[in-house]
């Protein structure tokens, strides 16, 4: 090993200035972090919700596969948006270098407050749950001290406790050593994807189920039931934009961002189709439609066993990967805001020793300890599902504005914005939905993100000569 090489593989040891990060990320990490940032509870238990508004089996295992199609479409959009902004952040850049600072920062905020770290608080809460399954005092609810203020309370629980144990132990990992972050991260990739495939190759060759199962129900359903049954399809795809957030810290982001997308959402795609098929195999359709958890019907089906030996462990692993893959993306997007002066400048600093945006990873863990001890988790990421989907559409929409001109004059170009566009529309569709069916839930998240309004008129004025260009920040340093 030379000098140079030896120098540049301890990843630790290495300066680099404020406000630049490591390009430290291969294919495979981004791979890893799509897998695990995708694949959670949500296929355990949605598919009940899918066999209740699609009573044919054929059918519902399509609208699965176009959930799929339609997170592929995202996918390779995303790939086109992170080429044209190779910085970090995800629809926060996107949004700002389009649609302006204000609309950016709308996308942040909301990340912040809800989609990055309620998501944190919910699934940290929910890996407790699964875990007490083994250790009940970590589940417990008991409320050992709690304090009442104006706004809300905080009340500590066991569950509380260990649960803010595990968020601030893996922001701790993420401060001070990516390194060994990506080997954490890709080992629960790989754990997750291998469950699933040993799960669903020991269903199908040794289970008791029948192929009967996938016969044509004569049940009738209308079109707006594909509609609805998307939503949740759509949710449990979500997460497949993970390494856009990270674009800056890839290897050759321009060549490699595009087949990490690619072959992350593909990866999950094939996942989701395997796991349906063998529950349809498992479970009959109109079964399916009535469980609480369909992975803890098929193991029972399948093999006479509970869900504590398969998919307890399963998910347990599948939350642990989300929680650190959350913990990865999520404050790339305040550090990103506040290296623009979008936001409070400091969250802009990167560590001098270890690379990391140190104090954006600090907040989104501490204000994810707060949601789990406010228990308002659930309301806050409720509220604010639809802006989640809505910055998703308008992220890609700014396709059509970079293009614009390139779209006036060419066929060809018109024919490949095709794709973009069904993402797009799915999206809005997605999004009125929602807020057609709770109006005044969509009205309270309008609320919460109308919140951030004040905070970045005075990050604006606070930083008005100190926001950092894309030149000024360069090409980063390449760390193997």
């Amino acid at each position: 090993m030379t000098e140079n090489s030896a120098c540049t593989s301890l990843t630790e040891e290495v300066a680099l200035p404020t406000n630049q990060l490591r390009r430290s990320l291969r294919l495979k990490d981004g791979v890893a972090l799509t897998i695990s940032n995708v694949v959670g509870v949500g296929i355990f238990t949605t598919p009940a919700i899918i066999a209740s508004l699609i009573p044919n089996p054929t059918a519902m295992l399509g609208v699965w596969i176009v959930g799929g199609l339609l997170a592929m479409a995202g996918a390779m959009s995303y790939a086109e948006l992170a080429r044209a902004f190779p910085r970090a952040g995800g629809e926060y850049i996107y949004l700002a270098r389009v649609f302006g600072p204000a609309a950016g920062f709308l996308s942040g905020w909301t990340s912040l407050i809800a989609g990055f770290s309620g998501a944190v608080a919910a699934s940290s809460v929910g890996l407790m749950a699964y875990v007490g399954e083994y250790f009940p005092q970590f589940a417990s609810t008991r409320a050992l001290w709690s304090f009442h203020f104006y706004l809300g309370s905080l009340t500590i629980t066991p569950r509380a406790l260990a649960a803010s144990a595990i968020i601030l132990g893996f922001g701790t990992l993420h401060v001070f050593s990516l390194g060994k972050v990506k080997i954490v991260q890709n080992s629960l990739a790989l754990l997750i994807a291998g469950m699933i495939l040993i799960f669903c190759f020991c269903g199908f060759t040794f289970g008791h189920g029948s192929w009967a199962h996938f016969n044509l129900s004569d049940k009738s359903f209308g079109g707006m039931n594909w509609v609805l049954a998307l939503i949740p399809v759509m949710f449990t795809y979500s997460g497949w934009n993970a390494a856009a957030y990270m674009s800056e810290e890839l290897h050759d982001v321009k060549q490699t961002i595009g087949p990490v997308l690619f072959i992350g959402t593909i990866l999950v795609v094939v996942l989701y189709a395997l796991l349906n098929c063998l529950y349809l195999y498992a479970v009959p359709h109109e079964r399916m439609s009535s469980a609480i958890n369909v992975g803890d019907m098929t193991a029972q089906a399948l093999f006479g066993v509970g869900n504590n030996n398969f998919v307890t462990p399963a998910l347990i692993v599948a939350l642990m990967g989300s929680i650190s893959a959350m913990t990865l993306a999520g404050p790339r997007v305040y550090f990103a805001m506040a290296r623009d002066g979008a936001f409070i400048r400091a969250l802009s600093r990167t560590s001098k020793r270890f690379g990391t945006p140190a104090l954006a990873i600090a907040l989104q863990a501490l204000w994810s300890v707060v949601l789990v001890m406010s228990g308002e988790f659930e309301q806050i990421l409720l509220y604010t599902g639809f802006a989640i989907m809505l910055s998703s559409g308008f992220a890609v929409a700014g396709l059509f504005v970079i293009r614009w001109k390139e779209l006036l004059r060419s066929s060809t170009a018109r024919i490949r914005m095709l794709i973009p566009a069904v993402f797009v529309l799915s999206c809005m569709a997605i999004v009125f939905n929602a807020i057609l069916q709770a109006p005044k839930t969509a009205l309270v998240g309008v609320a919460l993100i109308a919140a951030g309004v004040p905070i970045f008129m005075l990050s604006r004025r606070a930083n008005a000569s100190g926001a950092v260009s894309d030149k000024e920040i360069g090409a980063g340093e390449t760390i193997e």
